[in-house]
């Protein structure tokens, strides 16, 4: 960990042992934003107390999991402001939303305004500021979060090098599964998958453009959420791809991850794809859609090839059993379809997506780079000088900069990057979409994460509830996936699935019980 870091956890990390009386206990352990809520009504909790609890939980834990690059140095200043507005409101001065108080991690490649860095986990963009909050940060502010600090992640979305394994960054290093620690905990939003999976923060936000949010959300047991591309803003945060890069939350239920989204999605003049599908947002809130027998009369599609294969015999049994909950539940199951072109689909060196990614991000990233000031580097070649001028503090003895280099010799107005397009559309409504619409699906349902890939090209949202764990004691979810629009009948899904089976188990290593007496503060009691 950088010395900004260790300087900002001493600064804010308090002993918060050391204050407290007897009184009625609220458990930290697996906290939901419901049973928070709960507790600050029932003055049994402050979010002061809540963020020193997750304060400590990171200088713990950290230095093992590598999933936080940085803490905030105003999140207790936000968690005070956020107590004493509870306090007025509950004088019937105002009401507050389901995200007041509540901290939130971010992924490193969404930009604050902040005292903090926003840098992809590599050090190139020390130092950079932004011109304002992303959107998305934007509106958890509004609804009151408080912005914990700032997640790592697989540094520049894995761009930066075949070689580097998921879950790396320079300014972080190498993010660990807390469930079984020499499996990769996958990437790129590793630090946000990590850090709610260990019982570090509350909710955290990831983007994906394909499996970002899905793979590490399934390596670690949480919840994964990519929206329709165009649901939540990417204004304000390091693009790859604008048709197929979402901002989705991470979370330990559902419940939690749908309260985020609640916040986070709606129009932004600042991000064009937002205008089309703001239509798909309800009246009213995601939350109407929370409902125990969500999975009664939908109609579910299960290919098993070749993602069943994957994940072992333990794993697929686990499957099968979900399948007949699904079934006991009210739900019509059209098993064993298969998509066409699967093979080409899978494979990024057939599929186009990579030559595609690759000049995109050199496009976009260099609109985003000239943006900042105070910058070391401003585009994409700038960056690339900086590594290998800087070769220590870039770790280059570790992992190269091929993917960077190979990026840098692209265009988006180049033929094989239109025609890997043209590809990628031609593989998506031939294969999802058709399987879809022909057999009037509400979602399709895989086993793990690998097939968060099929979805990506056409933007299309994902949801992975954690299903099970194998004989080792890894992870693994079961992945939703709908056509564009279709939130509400993923969420009514998954959430139904979830209260049926209650698969989530906290990391064994990671998961010490803890109570907090409730004690007051100097403003007295709420």
């Amino acid at each position: 960990m950088t010395s900004l870091f260790s300087l900002s956890l001493a600064l804010l990390s308090l002993s918060f042992l050391t204050t407290a009386v007897a009184a009625s206990e609220f458990t930290f352990h697996e906290a939901t934003i419901e049973s928070i809520h709960l507790a600050f009504a029932q003055n049994r909790l402050t979010s002061r107390q809540l963020v020193d609890f997750y304060l400590d939980r990171i200088q713990t834990l950290n230095p093992s999991l590598r999933c936080v690059l940085e803490v905030n140095p105003n999140a207790l200043a936000q968690a005070d402001e956020a107590d004493r507005l509870r306090a007025a409101a509950a004088g019937g001065n105002g009401t507050l939303g389901d995200l007041h108080g509540i901290p939130v991690l971010l992924k490193d490649s969404i930009g604050t305004d902040d005292k903090m860095n926003t840098t992809a986990g590599s050090y190139a963009l020390l130092g950079a500021r932004v011109p304002r909050d992303a959107f998305v940060v934007e509106r958890l502010r509004s609804a009151g979060a408080v912005i914990l600090g700032k997640a790592s992640m697989s540094e520049r979305y894995s761009l930066r090098s075949p070689q580097m394994p998921r879950g790396w960054c320079a300014r972080g290093g190498q993010g660990v599964n807390p469930y079984v620690k020499s499996v990769n905990p996958c990437g790129s939003s590793t630090g946000s998958a990590i850090a709610v999976a260990a019982n570090m923060v509350t909710v955290s936000l990831g983007t994906e453009t394909d499996s970002s949010i899905i793979c590490p959300a399934d390596h670690n047991s949480v919840v994964g959420f990519k929206p329709t591309v165009g649901l939540t803003s990417r204004a304000g945060v390091m693009l790859i791809s604008p048709s197929q890069d979402s901002i989705g939350p991470m979370s330990r239920t559902v419940s939690d991850a749908v309260h985020v989204l609640d916040a986070i999605v709606g129009f932004d003049p600042r991000d064009e794809a937002t205008e089309e599908a703001a239509k798909f947002i309800p009246m009213g809130s995601y939350k109407q859609f929370l409902r125990e027998d969500g999975l009664n009369g939908k109609r579910l599609g299960i290919v098993r090839h070749p993602f069943s294969d994957y994940k072992g015999s333990t794993a697929a049994s686990i499957f099968d059993q979900h399948l007949m909950t699904f079934g006991s539940k009210g739900a019509t199951l059209v098993d064993n379809l298969e998509i066409e072109n699967i093979d080409i689909i899978l494979k990024p060196s057939r599929n186009g997506e990579m030559t595609v990614l690759r000049a995109q991000f050199k496009h976009y990233i260099n609109e985003y780079l000239g943006g900042l000031s105070n910058s070391p580097v401003k585009s994409l070649a700038e960056v690339i000088a900086f590594n290998s001028n800087n070769p220590d503090l870039e770790k280059m003895e570790k992992y190269n900069q091929d993917g960077l280099i190979a990026a840098q010799m692209t265009s988006i107005l180049d033929d094989d990057v239109v025609k890997a397009q043209h590809r990628m559309t031609k593989l998506s409504e031939e294969g999802f979409e058709k399987l879809m619409k022909e057999n009037e699906l509400d979602a399709m349902v895989t086993l793990g994460s690998n097939a968060a890939t099929i979805p990506a090209f056409g933007g299309y949202p994902v949801l992975t509830v954690p299903a099970g764990y194998d004989d080792n004691g890894m992870p693994f979810g079961i992945c939703f996936g709908g056509l564009k629009g279709s939130e509400a009948k993923l969420i009514e899904i998954a959430y139904s699935f979830e209260l049926a089976t209650r698969m989530r188990k906290p990391p064994l290593s990671f998961s010490t019980e803890f109570h907090y007496p409730y004690y007051e503060q100097s403003y007295g009691t709420m």
